[in-house]
């Protein structure tokens, strides 16, 4: 009797830590930074406008003077502070679950074989957890206390299944589950699993080594736009500036036979801008969807592209004046 009251004891315990530990969680780590760049993109935001305005006079391109160019810059750092840093910590997230997820297949066949002498779904579990893999170590070794301490076998592959929340995982806790009520050869349906992943897991490296291909083409698709706006800036555009003022200072100036509107190749500064921008976002996006399906991957691919874009317009393309 006393030992069955310590071991319920022992569970209300766990119970409560439990809970108290998923109510400390609060907000992730990816939230939070969303949430700071949003403050960040917010500040820069108001700076550009203030700047455009006249109020203020902050330039990132010294002796450019103030203006759509100076305000603009703030605007691109302030979408820089939004979607960069949510991105980056989004995709190491991704990334770490992917590394669990693919270290998943041999965890199951482990705890099958040890199924097959003889143990219980819970003993097993146990018995697994001394292995190594990987990333996925840690979490199966969660598991494998909570189970130690008479958590239900059931309660602690939800306990994973929530912080692993993937589809895959999700499956796999919904197929082991149900498996273990219905009772009967666990071991079987967990090679079954644990097949059925790895061949999951296959198709999706193949789709990905497939798309890299389409990326490829993304990225050098934009370095070259950024090359065609280079070599009219340097080149076409100031000849034409120079045509310009020559048939403006001419005897056919009055004449109105030819014309030229030079005085608008200073704005083409402005709409290349936009364009490298609005490309950037875009195909930084379709990027990593088209990789692995993740906005959170096209986030990550959009700000490389969006801050090499715009380094590259600010401080190698000669402005038109």
């Amino acid at each position: 009797m006393a030992t069955a009251t310590g071991a319920s004891a022992a569970k209300r315990v766990l119970s409560s830590k439990l809970g108290q530990s998923a109510e400390k969680e609060g907000l992730s780590r990816e939230v939070i930074v969303l949430i700071v760049g949003a403050a960040a993109a917010i500040g820069f935001f108001v700076i550009g406008g203030l700047d455009y305005g006249g109020t203020l006079d902050l330039q990132i391109r010294p002796g450019e003077g103030a203006g759509i160019n100076a305000a603009l810059d703030f605007f691109v750092l302030g979408g820089l502070a939004f979607i960069g840093p949510y991105g980056f910590v989004e995709s190491a997230r991704l990334r770490r679950v992917a590394a669990i997820e693919k270290r998943l297949p041999d965890f199951l066949r482990d705890v099958a074989e040890a199924g097959r002498f003889g143990m219980t779904l819970p003993d097993a579990i146990i018995v697994a957890a001394r292995g190594r893999y990987g990333l996925l170590t840690e979490e199966i070794k969660k598991m494998a206390s909570q189970l130690e301490w008479g958590v239900p076998v059931a309660t602690a592959l939800s306990l994973f299944q929530e912080r692993v929340p993937t589809p895959l995982v999700s499956r796999v806790v919904s197929i082991i589950t149900r498996a273990n009520e219905a009772g009967g050869n666990v071991a079987d349906v967990l090679t079954m699993v644990a097949h059925d992943t790895r061949e999951v897991q296959f198709a999706m490296d193949e789709r990905k080594n497939s798309m890299l291909t389409y990326v490829t083409v993304i990225y050098i698709s934009f370095f070259v736009f950024l090359v065609t706006i280079y070599i009219m800036a340097a080149v076409f555009l100031p000849q034409m500036v120079q045509a310009g003022r020559g048939i403006a200072s001419s005897s056919l100036a009055g004449s109105g036979a030819v014309s030229l509107a030079f005085q608008y190749v200073p704005v083409l500064f402005l709409a290349f801008m936009v364009a490298v921008i609005v490309h950037a976002v875009g195909d930084g996006i379709m990027a990593g969807v088209l990789f692995n399906g993740k906005i959170a991957e096209g986030l990550q691919h959009a700000t490389i592209m969006l801050a090499v874009g715009w380094a590259f317009m600010r401080f190698a393309v000669p402005i038109l004046d």
